[in-house]
Formats: structure tokens, C-alpha cells, sequence
């Protein structure tokens, strides 16, 4: 009973990998329908600098560089 469970377990297993290993190049493709390989490029360019700003937002906030301190009331030059 053991070894039947065993083997259908390893055949559900071996068919999910196969059917992941056809679908996977017909999958999500990194370029939308209908765009050139330069609307892609500007795109994936565009993210990039959205993210890396928001990276040095977030790194600003962490280490207390996004505002200026309240600790004194004289203005610093």
C-alpha cells in the first residue's frame, strides 16, 4: 500500500515537471504583444531607474537623510 502511494506520488511529480518544462518557453514572455525591442529596452531602463530611486528613498529614510533634524531651533547654515 505504501509503494502504491510512493509511485503515484512520483508520477504526479514527474508529470508537473513535464508539463512545466513545455509550457515554460510558450509562458509570460519578457516583451509585451505588440512592442518593438526598443520600446522594451526604454521600459526595462525606465524600471530600473524607478527602482534604484526608490532604493535611495528608502535608504534615505533608514538613515534619517530625508528631512532635516528638529534637535535645534538655530538655523544651520
Amino acid at each position: 500500500m505504501m509503494k502504491k502511494t510512493y509511485v503515484f506520488v512520483c508520477k504526479v511529480i514527474l508529470a508537473v515537471f513535464l508539463c512545466a518544462l513545455v509550457f515554460l518557453p510558450y509562458g509570460c514572455s519578457f516583451q509585451q504583444p505588440g512592442e518593438t525591442v526598443a520600446e522594451g529596452s526604454r521600459r526595462h531602463k525606465r524600471i530600473l531607474r524607478i527602482n534604484q530611486q526608490e532604493m535611495m528613498a528608502d535608504i534615505d529614510q533608514v538613515l534619517l537623510l530625508d528631512k532635516p533634524s528638529k534637535l535645534t531651533d538655530k538655523r544651520v547654515p
